[in-house]
Formats: C-alpha cells, sequence, structure tokens
C-alpha cells in the first residue's frame, strides 16, 4: 500500500485529522530542508509536501514566491529534491509529497522525472497546474511508477467536475480553501466549513484542506470536516525568519503551535 494510502487509512482509524506540511526545498538551502522535514515530523506532522521551486509560482502568494526565489538563487534543482527526499527516506517512513507546475517537470521529462521520484522515495505527485483534463499521460507515468496523483479542488468547482477530480485522484482531493493564491490568513474564508461538510459526504477519497490555514484556530474549526490539513506558508515565513541554523526549530514550532503544543523555546 502507498504510504499517503496507508497514512489516511490511519488517521481514519485513530478518528484524527492529520496535518500536511509543505516545504520549499532548498531554502535556505538542500541539507537544512533535510533537517526542517525531520523536524516537522517530530513536531507531529503526518504527511509531507515537498515544493520544487519554480520562477513563475503563479498559485503563490508573496512568502512561497520570495523562498522559491532564494532556492532559484541558490541553484537548487529537482535532482536536489530527490535528494532531499531519499535522505529523508533513510531515517523515515513519512509519506513524501512532490508539489510542483508542470513545466519543470516537462523540462526534467515525465518518464525520468517519475522513475527517480520513486526511487528517492517519494509517494505522490501534486501538480497545481495540471487539470485532470489534460492528465492522462501524467497520470499514467507516475502511476506506473507506483506514484499516486492529487488534483486541486476550489471554490469555484462545480459539483460535477468534483467528482472527475475524486475520480482521477489518487491519494486525496485537494481543496483550496479560498479564491487567490497561497498565504497566511486570519480567518477562514466564508461559508468554507458548510461546503466541506458537504462534499467531503460525496467523495470516495480523504479531502484535505490548505491555502490559508495558519492558526491552532483554523485547525480546530477544520478538523472535524476534513481528513487533513495544509499548512504551508506559515511554516516557510518561519523557515526565512532568522538564523538558517534555526529554521527546523522555528518550522516546527508552526506544527507543534497549530497541533496544541508547547513551542520549543
Amino acid at each position: 500500500m502507498n504510504r499517503i494510502t496507508a497514512a489516511f487509512k490511519r488517521l481514519r482509524g485513530e478518528r484524527r485529522c492529520g496535518l500536511i506540511a509543505y516545504v520549499t526545498c532548498g531554502d535556505p538551502d538542500v541539507p537544512v530542508t533535510v533537517d526542517i522535514v525531520r523536524e516537522l515530523e517530530r513536531s507531529g506532522a503526518d504527511l509531507i509536501e515537498l515544493g520544487i521551486p519554480f520562477s513563475d509560482p503563479i498559485a503563490d502568494g508573496p512568502v512561497i514566491q520570495a523562498a522559491s526565489y532564494r532556492a532559484l538563487q541558490r541553484g537548487t534543482t529537482i535532482d536536489d529534491v530527490f535528494r532531499i527526499a531519499a535522505s529523508v527516506r533513510e531515517q523515515s517512513t513519512i509519506p513524501l509529497i512532490a508539489f510542483s507546475y508542470l513545466n519543470p517537470i516537462l523540462r526534467y521529462g515525465l518518464v525520468r522525472f517519475a522513475q527517480r521520484a520513486a526511487e528517492s522515495g517519494i509517494d505522490g505527485v501534486l501538480v497545481t497546474d495540471l487539470p485532470p483534463e489534460a492528465a492522462d499521460e501524467f497520470r499514467a507515468t507516475m502511476r506506473g511508477s507506483g506514484l499516486v496523483m492529487i488534483f486541486l479542488a476550489t471554490p469555484t468547482t462545480p459539483d460535477r467536475r468534483l467528482r472527475l477530480i475524486d475520480r482521477f485522484s489518487d491519494g486525496f482531493v485537494y481543496y483550496v480553501s479560498t479564491t487567490g493564491v497561497t498565504g497566511s490568513r486570519r480567518e477562514l474564508a466564508e461559508g468554507l466549513l458548510e461546503r466541506l461538510k458537504t462534499i467531503r459526504q460525496t467523495l470516495r477519497h480523504p479531502l484535505a484542506v490548505g491555502f490559508g490555514v495558519s492558526r491552532r484556530e483554523h485547525f480546530l474549526q477544520l478538523r472535524e470536516v476534513c481528513d487533513a490539513v495544509v499548512v504551508g506558508s506559515a511554516i516557510v515565513n518561519a523557515v526565512g525568519e532568522g538564523d538558517d541554523r534555526e529554521a527546523p526549530r522555528r518550522a516546527g514550532n508552526v506544527v507543534r503551535a497549530i497541533l496544541g503544543g508547547v513551542p520549543l523555546p
């Protein structure tokens, strides 16, 4: 069983909402990214999204855009992302999801990417600008290497298309909580909780909610209406706030605070 599928099965068995943590690979550098991922797991993250830095991240807000820029300035490549995954996998079985835009993967080579991702220990792929209607070849290639595909749904997704997204998704459905780009927000979008209650009943796959989830209050509101929350910008922002050597601790503290643990001094 794929580690992503197994993680959601375990979460349902434990009757709890999981936390998926996003990191921008290569920010502040490759070795520290490995330490950040390990600390996020120790702090309570259930799955990890490994963000592949890209020069034109149209779905990302200023925090993740800046992190991608820093990572690219340091020369981070897709092969570095695979090295990060392989290093994490030496000590951990936490599910790893490659989070990318389509262009970098196409330039790298679809078959080559799938093979290298699987070899490095990555379990699934989420491509933000790849709609399921255009994903047949991509999905077949990824699945051929044992990788699950994850697709996005948004507040403007009609019910008919939501069913299509659910059918094409292998691991879970990622629901974008608001119209707009990534970024920490003070409050959840109006009507989000009721919408999630409705669509969760129609999905075959687990439901994860991201974009703007950054506070413990958000987690407490969402945990009864989804299977996992995704925390990205709050973690990435913490990573970039100070001394690189302290980045893992700061990132872990974000997860601890959201889950109700005590942040480390």
